[in-house]
């Protein structure tokens, strides 16, 4: 099937898809810095490069086009004019499961908006992240007996908590 556009316009077309701060990935920073919500940008160090991460909770957050990452993928696949794109799609789908379950064994919460869903419940998706990114124990706790005097081991906020008592 030919393309309804000339090439010029196509590559005009496509040169404004972006791969970072695409319009839901800066709503949802924008919304999440509001609750005061504390998080890091297109965070390198792990599997996948998550649009935000809140290292210290290992949760990992990755707001995905419903296009480009194949949300119900079979069900539309057939409608794809040409076997690149279904290719495409389907080598983001099959990288997006291998990182998010990487990220899975390595500890992490994978959590996963999807833009059609900022689209129609944005208040629902902000709520969500909120709960989650406020309410995970911080990674690194280690809950021990209390006693006088804080193991090494203890985290700076369980110190600060023995000490105070």
């Amino acid at each position: 099937m030919t393309d309804r556009v000339t090439p010029e316009v196509r590559s005009r077309i496509m040169s404004k898809i972006r791969s970072r701060n695409t319009g839901p990935e800066l709503l949802v920073f924008r919304e999440l810095s509001r609750h005061g919500i504390r998080f890091r940008r297109h965070y390198r160090p792990i599997p996948g490069t998550p649009d935000l991460a809140q290292p210290s909770r290992r949760i990992a957050v990755f707001i995905d086009g419903s296009f480009w990452h194949g949300y119900r993928y079979p069900l539309w696949r057939h409608k794809l004019p040409s076997q690149f794109w279904r290719d495409k799609i389907e080598r983001n789908r099959l990288r997006d499961r291998r990182n998010f379950a990487r990220l899975r064994r390595q500890g992490w919460l994978v959590l996963r908006v999807w833009e059609h869903q900022l689209k129609r419940r944005p208040d629902a998706c902000f709520e969500r992240l909120i709960r989650v990114m406020r309410h995970r124990p911080h990674a690194l706790t280690i809950h021990l007996p209390r006693s006088r005097h804080p193991t090494v081991l203890e985290t700076s906020s369980v110190v600060r908590d023995n000490l105070k008592r």
